[in-house]
């Protein structure tokens, strides 16, 4: 499973026109607010794209002219560049949800669970350095790990408790075990020499964090399902 840090950019569609006089105003209305939205997706999906093959340190100048534009604008739908990194933040906090979503969902064991968790981030850092770089740098890091904090708990509460509400157990661990992984990965994004396979890393993270209060809560759930 890759996570698509580096996907093409969709082409704007078209809205259909309207088909009584009362609703050319609305329909023009919603298909430039449409329009609008479907730019603003292009753009970042191109800053995201730049990003990755430019390096974090790109420039607003350097995005537009990827995306055939000019920083004129690219700041008519982004204050600042930091309001664009929150942006690609987002982008890639959501399909790092599927991408949780999907791995947990081929699990068989918390275990298991757990250990794909830890392999979807690593596969981020992996992939797409560069944007990992973009989306946790300071003014963007608190949205960013926030918003995974929180996918992370979701999770976590399901696979480990079986409740679908995040319990406060859930988000606290949560919040540690991210911090943790990032601190591991962002380790090994730094020691090329050194560093392991991301397999090898991802399964000896989960035995640390195994260890820990996930195999309490986990073995308490075993012992509510025991006749």
């Amino acid at each position: 499973m890759v996570l698509d840090t580096v996907g093409p950019v969709s082409p704007a569609r078209q809205a259909g026109p309207p088909t009584t006089t009362g609703e050319v105003a609305d329909g023009r209305v919603t298909r430039w607010a449409g329009h609008r939205q479907e730019r603003h997706d292009d753009l970042v999906a191109q800053a995201r794209l730049s990003v990755h093959h430019r390096g974090p340190d790109v420039s607003m100048e350097e995005i537009a002219a990827d995306a055939g534009t000019s920083k004129s604008l690219m700041y008519r739908y982004f204050a600042d560049k930091t309001a664009l990194q929150v942006e690609v933040a987002r982008l890639v906090v959501q399909e790092i949800g599927d991408a949780l979503a999907e791995a947990i969902a081929a699990q068989q064991t918390p275990r298991e669970g757990l250990r794909a968790m830890v392999d979807v981030y690593l596969e981020m850092i992996e992939h797409s350095p560069n944007v990992y770089a973009f989306v946790t740098r300071d003014g963007v890091v608190e949205h960013f790990l926030g918003s995974v904090t929180e996918l992370v708990a979701a999770s976590f509460a399901r696979q480990m408790t079986g409740e679908r509400d995040r319990t406060a157990e859930a988000a606290a661990w949560s919040a540690g075990a991210v911090g943790f992984v990032r601190g591991a990965g962002e380790w090994w994004l730094t020691h090329p020499r050194r560093r392991p396979d991301r397999e090898v890393l991802a399964a000896q993270v989960t035995s640390w964090l195994w260890a820990g209060p996930v195999a309490l809560l986990a073995r308490g759930r075993l012992q509510k399902e025991e006749p």
